[in-house]
């Protein structure tokens, strides 16, 4: 059995971001068989696994910031004004484990792995890809 580590290192353009990081990842697989684990090492932030179709990324956007409204004043503000940032990667996850299968995530037809940034523009997002498997 191998344990291998890779970064994959991102830079975000807009407060709420949802990026497409599925080929990125394939191309650093390089065990045949296995899983992963796809880490993304900020607590403003998610990784999550979905249907990249444009309404529906919009429509998810907009649920977060419903559920996350501006109506209310945080007590994290107080330190740096990002309250809203965490409590919506509170609800998301900051990983996701996914199998591998002839060198590529083995996803389902429609599915892709997203980088969702929550407090944007950020420089250096770091990812963390570790794969165990053959």
């Amino acid at each position: 059995m191998t344990v291998k580590t890779h970064f994959l290192k991102l830079n975000t353009n807009k407060n709420f971001e949802i990026i497409d990081i599925t080929s990125s990842i394939n191309e650093l697989i390089d065990i045949e068989e296995g899983i992963i684990s796809i880490f993304s090492r900020h607590s403003t932030s998610a990784i999550v696994v979905n249907e990249n179709e444009s309404g529906l990324l919009k429509d998810f956007e907009l649920t977060l910031d419903n559920l996350i409204a501006d109506d209310f004043s945080y007590n994290h503000d107080r330190i740096d004004n990002n309250a809203k940032s965490h409590l919506k990667s509170f609800l998301l996850s900051s990983s996701e484990c996914l199998p591998i299968k002839n060198g590529n995530l083995d996803l389902g037809t429609w599915q892709s792995v997203f980088f969702v940034e929550l407090d944007g523009p950020r420089r250096n997002r770091t990812i963390t890809l570790t794969m165990v498997g053959e």
